[in-house]
């Protein structure tokens, strides 16, 4: 039972210690945040007096223009398998 009463103090200190390192965590993420923030900000103001003194945000940029491939061949009924091999002779194919 000794043992059970020297080590009350040593958890209490240490739930203490833990409490307070989560509130400086807590202190640390929200500074970031509001740092970040101020920053974005910042950096807006200056985006929009470029912006202003070049005469407005600048063009969009336009997709490219790529070609459509062409579309697929529909699908022919399926024949026979003469008339498929027929219909490849003819087309020039040799396998």
């Amino acid at each position: 039972m000794a043992d059970s009463n020297e080590d009350e103090p040593s958890a209490q200190l240490k739930k203490i210690q833990r409490a307070e390192d989560g509130k400086r965590a807590l202190a640390e993420y929200e500074a970031e945040g509001e740092a970040a923030r101020a920053k974005m900000a910042r950096l807006k103001e200056l985006r929009l007096a470029r912006d202003a003194a070049n005469g407005g945000p600048p063009a969009q940029v336009k997709k490219s223009t790529r070609t459509k491939k062409p579309a697929k061949p529909e699908k022919r009924a399926s024949g026979s398998l003469s008339d498929w091999l027929k219909d490849r002779e003819n087309s020039g194919r040799r396998s």
